[in-house]
């Protein structure tokens, strides 16, 4: 489309808003396909001016020389300035990708309460002194790591802006936020407030663009010192390549592929809106969606059919009606995608038990609507069950008895996430931890808290988001000795 100079929309550079200097940046609204916004996005020259600013605004002693407490105070009133504005912007987050509404508030939520927490965090990390092994003493202290480039996807705008900011911020860091280019409202609310709260021009920039351009910019650039990604794993392993050739931390959170295990002892009912929850709230579309059911053999045919039947009575829809569970998909080309995965596992020789088709009706019709769909009568080797579709599909198998499940539940290049329904606590725990996952829920699926630590295993990522730990990752840890000797070192003493 062709957009004329005055429509583009401001991004956010060292504290200035200003047009960008790349291609535009296209937010269109997923429900009937209307643009939201355009902006003029951000080039390689923006990234790098982005970068400077933020490497210059960490060197002045008004942010290099704030104590832990005032900097928590400025990361803390960005989380009170979000909360303020909590409908307007889950309204505006529900334009730009889709997501009903409870949801959108609820990610706006926690969103506001990650920035609550690092703050709090912040006021009470402490340093360590270490057991001395001479005539010293010894500590460890801890350094911002430098400017950190957070790269965050589309399915979950502001609550994954947070999650990398909020964190990056109280460490003491400044941070080039590049949001996915199909969702870049809320990450530039996200600098609007920042910006309003406090926080020193140059800390935070927000560079809509593309991955080719601003993100591969972002993470190329030598004052970079830390890349925190959310997004497939392909472009993973290239942001972690780039990283080894400039030794340049890195936090990747990726793919998965995540199994969903209902043993025969289990609630059925607690089950049953687990599996559900895990595999289409968010259309799907989430790292950590629980995309392969396994049942327990002995119930597996009853436990499908109530599956089925409640899957059928779910309500595809308008995201701003309450009664809605899944609104429309990110884009048309994601759906194509889900489209796709669909006909292959048909080719497979699985059976779509329900769902595997766009929905009726004129008030779909101009919006990237799914069925939420469930296949079963594939092997756990199919592509199907191996490739991370991204959307509201679930594979269901049956199994046999633990060390069955075990190996099919690990029989996949990822490690992200596993649910585990059972009423037997030894079984969970023997099976839980016999599954290499980052994440594990026991009779519940998708729950999480800001201040518990999150990690992939396999290929579904390097490091950890969340938790005090959150912090430590955008800092350096430095060692310092303290000599208590009176005398001088003997080594250059005459002989």
């Amino acid at each position: 489309m062709t957009v004329a100079a005055s429509a583009l929309g401001p991004i956010f550079i060292g504290g200035a808003w200003r047009p960008g200097r790349g291609a535009p940046v296209v937010s269109t609204n997923p429900v009937d396909g209307s643009v939201n916004a355009t902006f003029a996005g951000a080039d390689a020259n923006d990234v790098a001016e982005a970068v400077e600013r933020g490497a210059a605004a960490m060197a002045e002693p008004a942010w290099r020389n704030l104590l832990p407490h005032e900097r928590a105070r400025i990361v803390r009133r960005i989380g009170e300035g979000i909360a303020a504005e909590t409908e307007s912007l889950a309204l505006l987050q529900l334009r730009d990708n889709g997501k009903p509404l409870y949801e959108t508030r609820g990610l706006v939520i926690s969103a506001a309460n990650t920035f609550g927490f690092f703050a709090s965090a912040l006021e009470t990390l402490e340093s360590e002194v270490t057991p001395a092994r001479g005539a010293f003493l010894t500590m460890t202290t801890y350094q911002p790591i430098g400017v950190v480039g957070a790269i965050t996807p589309w399915n979950s705008p502001i609550a994954s802006e947070a999650q990398k900011v909020a964190p990056a911020l109280a460490a003491g860091c400044a941070v080039v936020l590049k949001p996915s280019e199909l969702t870049p409202l809320l990450a530039l609310e996200l600098g609007r407030i920042a910006q309003a709260a406090g926080l020193p021009d140059g800390l935070l920039s927000v560079v809509p663009g593309t991955g080719a351009v601003a993100g591969a910019a972002l993470v190329t650039h030598p004052a970079v010192r830390k890349i925190s990604f959310t997004g497939g794993t392909e472009t993973g392993r290239a942001i972690a390549r780039v990283a080894a050739d400039k030794l340049m931390a890195v936090t990747l959170e990726l793919g998965g592929k995540s199994p969903a295990i209902v043993f025969a002892d289990a609630d059925l009912d607690i089950a049953l809106n687990g599996v559900l929850f895990g595999i289409f709230s968010s259309q799907g579309q989430s790292c950590i969606a629980g995309s392969r059911l396994f049942v327990q053999r002995a119930i597996y045919e009853a436990f499908v059919e109530r599956l089925v039947a409640r899957t059928k009575q779910l309500r595809v829809g308008d995201p701003l009606d309450p009664h809605t569970h899944l609104g429309p998909l990110i884009s048309e080309p994601q759906r194509a995608k889900v489209e796709a995965y669909v006909a292959l596992a048909r080719a497979e020789g699985g059976r779509v038990l329900c769902g595997g088709r766009r929905p009726d009706g004129e008030a779909f019709a101009r919006g990237t609507f799914y069925e939420p769909t469930i296949v079963e009568g594939l092997s756990n080797r199919s592509r199907v069950c191996q490739e991370e579709i991204f959307g509201p599909v679930l594979a269901v198998l049956p199994f046999d008895d633990e060390a069955d499940v075990i190996a099919q539940a690990n029989d996949t290049v990822y490690g992200l996430a596993c649910g585990i329904w059972t009423g037997d606590y030894k079984r969970a725990w023997r099976v839980g931890t016999a599954i290499a996952a980052g994440t594990l829920w026991i009779n519940t699926y998708k729950q999480f808290s800001i201040s518990t630590p999150f990690a992939g295993a396999k290929a579904s990522g390097i490091g950890v988001e969340k938790g005090r730990a959150g912090i430590r990752s955008y800092q350096q840890e430095q060692s310092i000795y303290w000599g208590l000797d009176e005398r001088p070192n003997p080594w250059a003493n005459p002989a």
